[in-house]
């Protein structure tokens, strides 16, 4: 069986393009998830195993935040909980780049995952400000709301974009390629916002509830001005493929 050095060096060689990643996912997450994917590697495990490994850290997080009163000690078992399902999930895609065992199958049940965890972990946050918050007014409860809206439909809008995207893209010559366009560093930072990543670093706050509040709230205001952005964006480059 291949050395746990040479499958690293295979991961690094298979990995997704860097266009439209933030910085976290680039630099932490992505080489967090080719370790991961190695592991996997040697255990023998399948895309899928790993996904459902996955499934679990993030999901045993997030049950913790609903069912446990927020002390400091909890913020940090839920900041790795959530921070290694994350890696996780970048392994599995890894794994099955390398291994050419991946399939619809997969990508679909890793996109079930996603949307599962999009939806609890602001149900959660709900949960546990109705808990055990005392909360300045009732109407925090609604933020909770608000930023799963923000969520559900930056998601599904996302998933549109691509799918609608490929449907309407028409293909250039046999061999030819479009233009190698560089990864632009200042986007990378402008997006660590919106990266999943960074957003569970706001439950290392879960033991102080002020603190906890007013991070939320921030990326709560944060992911709905991208959300605007992406939906203008999105909607240009699907009107220009029709154009074209």
């Amino acid at each position: 069986m291949e050395s746990t050095g040479t499958v690293l060096r295979e991961l690094r060689g298979a990995q997704k393009s860097a266009k439209g990643v933030s910085l976290y996912s680039r630099y932490v997450n992505r080489p967090a998830g080719r370790i991961f994917a190695a592991v996997a590697f040697r255990l023998g495990m399948t895309p899928n195993q790993v996904t459902a490994v996955s499934a679990l850290f993030t999901f045993a997080a997030l049950a913790s935040v609903a069912l446990t009163r927020p002390t400091w000690g909890l913020a940090v078992l839920v900041y790795l909980g959530l921070a290694v399902g994350f890696a996780l999930d970048s392994a599995d895609g890894q794994l099955a780049r390398l291994t050419g065992r991946g399939g619809p199958d997969g990508e679909w049940l890793d996109h079930v995952v996603d949307c599962a965890k999009m939806i609890l972990v602001h149900t959660v946050v709900l949960i546990s400000f109705h808990r055990y918050f005392a909360l300045p007014a009732d109407g925090w409860l609604l933020l909770p709301l608000g930023f799963l809206f923000v969520a559900v439909l930056t998601f599904c809008a996302g998933l549109l974009r691509e799918q609608l995207g490929r449907a309407a893209a028409r293909p250039g010559p046999a061999g030819a390629a479009g233009p190698v366009r560089a990864v632009s560093r200042l986007r990378a930072v402008a997006l660590l916002p919106a990266d999943y990543g960074v957003f569970c670093l706001v439950f290392l706050l879960l033991g102080d509830e002020t603190a906890f509040r007013t991070g939320y709230a921030v990326l709560a205001a944060l992911h709905a001005l991208f959300l605007m952005a992406f939906l203008a964006k999105w909607f240009r480059e699907l009107k220009a493929l029709r154009a074209g």
